[in-house]
């Protein structure tokens, strides 16, 4: 029996195996609002088996979005035009649906990836003045964030409790709190990034601080049933940064906050990480955060092989694996695992008679 395809929970979430679609930033919103573009690809991807899937970055404030083109989810425009586009996914879909909730922080501000991904200053069109926990830039030449004050950081921790009450009214099964890659909450995690001299910087403790806070206001505005996760990086992979050991000691301090799941990631504080890029890179990160926490585990980054994924979970190395580029590629990803491992997997009615020859057992009915 297929070990990637053995049901399991996060929280009381059931879950149908142990393979999730990662949350990934389509850049194709207006003024934060959900697009035909959300219907079609999230449509798309509710079709393809997996177990859950976790919407796009969703900024808690339009100063937290990365550009000008990000989801946001502070209004009620944007809800609307989100109850939209769930609408239409959920009348074709019965997969468990998360949204991330996100403030890029310093790294806000840019443009689009396909235009090059630069800052856009103060003043110009799509540009506006970033915060931060240190008025440091993310990379040379760029404009400064301001460092964030204790009522600024209160109207951040609020702005992130708000969303949440929002994506409950929305009917998301789970939500997950963006702490990696860069963004505001990994930023005051990181000495690096967190130069601070108050209580909420210095040692780990005070930089854990904020992202913590933050965690306990979404927890108390999300439904109790329901499970919050965390996103992080589980190293910066740069002299001086976040590392490993700091992210057990963040992850110990979130199981005991009752944080359902951790998705471990790494990498995206400063431009001049070097990241060991290799099939896998960040299982060992998982592993570690797994073995000291005892929270559900999700592995992520360069996962593309069957039995690669299947001996994630099989050796117990993480409770699951996230796909981002590689169900991009190719959305029928669990589809071809199941068929691989000799497994079942859940497609639509329309689409049961695609089964190749020797795999008609590979659909649940």
């Amino acid at each position: 029996m297929s070990a990637l395809f053995q049901p399991c929970r996060i929280g009381s979430l059931e879950l149908a195996n142990r393979i999730l679609i990662a949350p990934m930033c389509q850049y194709s919103a207006e003024d934060g609002c959900a697009t035909d573009w959300h219907l079609i690809h999230l449509g798309h991807l509710a079709l393809s088996g997996a177990a859950l899937l976790m919407l796009e970055a969703t900024a808690v404030a339009p100063e937290g979005r990365i550009t000008a083109a990000d989801l946001g989810l502070w209004s009620d425009a944007n809800e609307a035009a989100l109850a939209r586009v769930l609408e239409g996914v959920r009348r074709w879909s019965d997969m468990p649906l998360g949204l991330q909730l996100a403030h890029a922080g310093r790294k806000a501000s840019t443009r689009v990836p396909w235009e090059g991904g630069a800052q856009v200053p103060p003043g110009q069109p799509g540009g506006w003045q970033t915060v931060a926990p240190s008025p440091l830039a993310y990379a040379e030449g760029e404009h400064p964030p301001l460092a964030l004050d204790v009522r600024g950081m209160a109207d951040v921790r609020e702005a992130f409790a708000a969303t949440a009450h929002r994506a409950a009214r929305l009917g998301f099964e789970a939500v997950q709190i963006h702490c990696a890659h860069g963004y505001l909450l990994h930023q005051f995690l990181s000495p690096l990034s967190n130069r601070r001299d108050d209580i909420y910087g210095g040692s780990l403790e005070n930089r854990m601080r904020f992202p913590l806070e933050v965690f306990d206001a979404v927890r108390a505005a999300f439904p109790p049933e329901r499970p919050v996760s965390v996103r992080v990086s589980g190293s910066d992979w740069a002299e001086g940064g976040w590392d490993v050991g700091q992210t057990i000691a963040f992850a110990e301090a979130l199981a005991a906050r009752d944080c359902s799941a951790i998705h471990v990631s790494s990498g995206g504080l400063v431009p001049q990480q070097q990241i060991p890029v290799g099939p896998g890179y960040q299982v060992p990160l998982a592993r570690a955060v797994k073995a000291a926490s005892g929270l559900p585990t999700i592995a992520v980054g360069l996962i593309t092989g069957f039995d690669q994924a299947e001996a994630i979970v099989g050796t117990g190395d993480a409770d699951f694996i996230a796909l981002a580029r590689t169900i991009l590629y190719d959305p029928r990803w669990p589809w071809h695992a199941a068929a691989h491992l000799g497994a079942e997997v859940k497609a639509p009615p329309q689409y049961l008679r695609s089964a190749p020859h020797g795999h008609r057992r590979l659909f649940a009915t």
